[in-house]
């Protein structure tokens, strides 16, 4: 398995696995959206015997108690079903972790499953102050910190401080 950064020729590829992996091709389309309308994107792809089975994607968010910060949110992520449970989803979500913090981003959050995400050190945002601007449960909205201390402000401002996404997720 080859995990690598996205190319144009991998378009096709990509929109094909997030249209297999999820009910509906919402996430296909955000995925083209977010390409077009979103600086700094970080995008990796995972191959196996040169065919793409993977992608991850992570775009910048902001956080009502503090702007400045400089976080991002894991969104989408799919693998093709024939090649699921197979460690490719892991390595795409630590290989985009591993770019985020080489970027200078000092934490990541993330919408998704509450058994999946905390291997790799998500917890639930509300320990950090933080809530997510979509009416979601308590336990799937996660974040990382990749800089000890960056919620710091968050956690200290007396109320939840709210996380946006790009307005494009409103379609998703």
């Amino acid at each position: 398995m080859l995990i690598r950064a996205e190319k144009e020729s991998d378009r096709t590829a990509v929109c094909r696995i997030n249209t297999a992996a999820f009910a509906t091709p919402a996430e296909a389309a955000l995925v083209e959206t977010l390409r077009e309308c979103v600086q700094p994107l970080i995008s990796f792809v995972a191959e196996v015997d040169a065919a793409v089975v993977g992608h991850i994607m992570f775009s910048p968010v902001s956080v009502s108690a503090d702007p400045r910060l400089r976080m991002m949110g894991l969104a989408p992520m799919a693998v093709a079903p024939a090649y699921q449970r197979q460690g490719i989803g892991s390595a795409l979500v630590r290989a985009g972790l591993a770019r985020c913090k080489a970027l200078a981003f000092c934490a990541v959050v993330v919408l998704g499953h509450p058994e999946y995400y905390p291997r790799f050190g998500f917890l639930p945002a509300s320990r950090f102050g933080l809530r997510c601007e979509y009416n979601v449960p308590d336990g799937v909205f996660m974040a990382m910190e990749l800089e000890p201390g960056a919620f710091e402000r968050c956690i200290h401002s007396g109320q939840r401080s709210v996380v946006k996404y790009h307005t494009a997720f409103s379609t998703v």
